[in-house]
């Protein structure tokens, strides 16, 4: 599995920001360490994979690789990973209307941001538009798998942001303010327990728009206001 997060500057790319690998392997060979294989692994895919695809030109000193970051990865395939993997991923959602990044709801605990941090962009943009700053928004969010923070947050109020705001002075208050790391949205929304409503009732009907779901509560209206002194 791969992910490549880009920079973008007027629409064209600008450089690689992140680069992500998981992949399978030999286990290490006897006398050697888990970290120094790890360390052997990581520098062979850099070299033969990654430097070979991505243009040089597009790689600085502040690109970053996370090669393996969960560290060990020896049993793969169907046998490490099998499952319900979900459907009705856009009825689940937006019907269409938004960017999906093609990770199933249903099936996956909150632990997996395919679906927390779904809920969390949902509210992110939902507090955008209630706290007044644009009339619509889209929030995208990457993760690599073992780094909490996300590798990328991407905000865009599609030419509709008010009050002399633009997309990159939002998105940096919106960082400050909404804490993305899995454990945080978990913790916000009592994912882990829920509190006023049920895993159950996301499965029909789709995950957004019912206020019964703490996804969609706007308690961070005032907070942005203050943030981006907006009276």
């Amino acid at each position: 599995k791969s992910q490549v997060t880009l920079e973008y500057e007027n629409d064209t790319v600008k450089r690689v920001d992140a680069v992500v690998v998981s992949t399978q392997h030999d286990p290490e060979p006897v006398g050697v360490s888990e970290a120094a294989w790890q360390e052997v692994i990581k520098n062979d895919i850099i070299a033969n994979v990654v430097k070979v695809v991505i243009p040089a030109s597009l790689i600085d000193e502040n690109t970053k690789f996370h090669i393996n970051p969960t560290g060990r990865f020896v049993i793969g395939g169907p046998h490490g990973d099998t499952g319900l993997t979900g459907r009705k991923i856009i009825v689940d959602t937006y019907g269409g209307a938004a960017p999906h990044g093609g990770g199933a709801f249903s099936g996956k605990d909150p632990s997996k941001v395919d679906r927390s941090a779904a809920y969390a962009a949902r509210h992110v943009a939902k507090n955008i538009v209630a706290a007044g700053l644009a009339d619509k928004c889209t929030v995208q969010v990457s993760y690599a798998i073992g780094v909490a923070r996300p590798v990328s947050i991407y905000i865009n109020t599609h030419e509709t942001a008010k009050h002399g705001l633009d997309d990159a002075k939002i998105q940096e208050k919106a960082e400050v303010i909404f804490d993305l790391r899995p454990a945080a949205i978990i913790k916000r929304f009592s994912l882990d327990k829920p509190q006023g409503w049920s895993y159950q009732e996301t499965a029909a009907y789709g995950h957004f728009g019912r206020d019964i779901f703490p996804w969609e509560k706007t308690e961070k209206v005032a907070e942005l206001k203050k943030a981006l002194n907006i009276a």
